[in-house]
């Protein structure tokens, strides 16, 4: 309760200034622009008044891993996460940093941290599997999938890993996961060349 009444207070103080909710506003839309490196900078004159503002740092984490400046993002996370350590958001961000610099064995520990308090969480299963395919631990990766692929069968994320994962046992039953794949999604991109490979 005193978590959600910081964060309230933090918004409220934010966003009374109307200049603060302008450089916001202008930030997303720098980022919809995908020029990644304004929306930081004018985000970077609240942070100097507000260095511990959870959602700032949350932000400003985000647009770091946008911009590939993955050292900046990780700082940035591991500061949200230290200023609210039950929230689970600075933790998957912390996840997304370590599969794109290809660190699996740090991206897998963070995810099953947060599956011990959250055994089904989307994101957090999804990072699990990619890290376990990274470390070419297949097995385990699998029965995450099959997992999660109960609860949402038609998910392409899954299916997709479920598919690359069977295409180290079985080809043709990973040719068949990419063909339903496809009737799901038409224009799938790892559906259409992995059959295309295939063909040849």
């Amino acid at each position: 309760m005193k978590i959600i009444f910081m964060i309230t207070l933090t918004f409220t103080i934010l966003f009374a200034n109307s200049s603060i909710k302008q450089s916001y506003a202008d930030s997303f839309r720098y980022e919809n622009m995908g020029n990644y490196k304004e929306a930081i900078k004018i985000l970077k004159p609240i942070y100097q008044k507000y260095p511990k503002g959870y959602t700032l740092n949350l932000r400003l984490g985000w647009l770091f891993f946008l911009a590939n400046r993955y050292q900046d993002s990780l700082k940035y996370y591991q500061k949200a996460s230290f200023l609210i350590p039950s929230s689970i958001e600075p933790r998957l961000g912390i996840c997304r940093v370590y599969l794109k610099t290809q660190y699996w064995e740090k991206a897998k520990l963070v995810a099953y941290t947060i599956l011990q308090k959250d055994s089904f969480n989307y994101y957090a299963n999804l990072y699990a599997v990619k890290a376990l395919i990274g470390e070419k631990d297949f097995k385990d990766a699998k029965k995450i999938t099959q997992k999660m692929l109960t609860l949402y069968p038609t998910d392409i994320s899954f299916l997709e890993l479920k598919a690359l994962i069977e295409s180290k046992y079985n080809i043709n039953i990973a040719i068949n996961i990419y063909n339903n794949i496809l009737i799901l999604d038409p224009n799938n991109v790892s559906a259409r060349l992995f059959l295309k490979r295939v063909k040849r």
